[in-house]
């Protein structure tokens, strides 16, 4: 038999072990889905677990009368985990983050100077490499990737005031309008036919087989073509990442 405070911090447990197997699924469908993004050295059981850990942590921390619902909360918090523990694995050479800051670097300096986005051909040579080179580092680089563009989504209501975790501070910043609004428009300014393979990679969840058959292109290539617009796009936000 419990009494007092014993009782009560036996309720405690039993009520968190409750939430921990209610939400155990979502954790699995954060995780599912970021799988899908990630390379295949990455293993779906190492993503759960940490996941199982933001899970926990977001119920140790979550507060009711902020404007978000707990399952909001937890699934930027499971993800949080998940990506935390993945950047901490830090599985990409050193070169393939070298490289990918030069490539967002070319395309900054080239935009200011030519007024639009460049080409391929035009990034290449601003890096001096040759264009298969080129693509060789964008598909290096989207296999280091760990965040896709949803991530940048956040909604408005995810996140009280009060907290003072760093991660939530950043949360808060990506779900500002002034931020949505400037994702919006640097998604505009992509070539057309980036624009389009990223609403049907995100929108639809179209596979890149399915959109490479739509343009008669492998599947590698659709992915370089989506590489490309992800660095245009950090590089157009550069100042929101700084």
């Amino acid at each position: 038999m419990y009494t007092g405070a014993k009782a009560y911090m036996q309720q405690k447990r039993d009520l968190t072990a409750q939430k921990v197997e209610q939400y155990a699924p979502l954790v699995k469908r954060i995780a599912l889905h970021l799988k899908a993004r990630l390379p295949a050295s990455v293993e779906l059981d190492d993503l759960i677990q940490a996941g199982m850990l933001g899970l926990m942590s977001a119920l140790q921390n979550f507060e009711d009368g902020h404007g978000a619902a707990f399952e909001t909360y937890a699934t930027i918090r499971v993800r949080g985990a998940m990506i935390d523990e993945m950047r901490q694995a830090s599985w990409a050479p050193r070169s393939v983050h070298q490289n990918t800051r030069q490539i967002s670097d070319a395309m900054t300096t080239l935009s200011h100077k030519l007024g639009r986005e460049p080409k391929d051909s035009e990034i290449a040579a601003e890096l001096k490499v040759s264009l298969e080179k080129y693509y060789q580092m964008l598909m290096d680089s989207s296999n280091s990737q760990i965040v896709g563009i949803e991530d940048l989504g956040i909604s408005d209501d995810v996140i009280g005031e009060s907290s003072d975790h760093r991660e939530d501070k950043l949360f808060n910043l990506l779900a500002s309008s002034q931020f949505k609004q400037a994702l919006a428009e640097a998604i505009k300014k992509l070539p057309e036919r980036e624009q389009q393979i990223l609403a049907f990679y995100y929108d639809e969840e179209m596979n890149l087989r399915e959109i490479g058959a739509i343009y008669g292109l492998s599947e590698s290539r659709i992915c370089q073509i989506m590489s490309q617009a992800m660095a245009r796009l950090r590089s157009m936000l550069k100042d929101w990442r700084n």
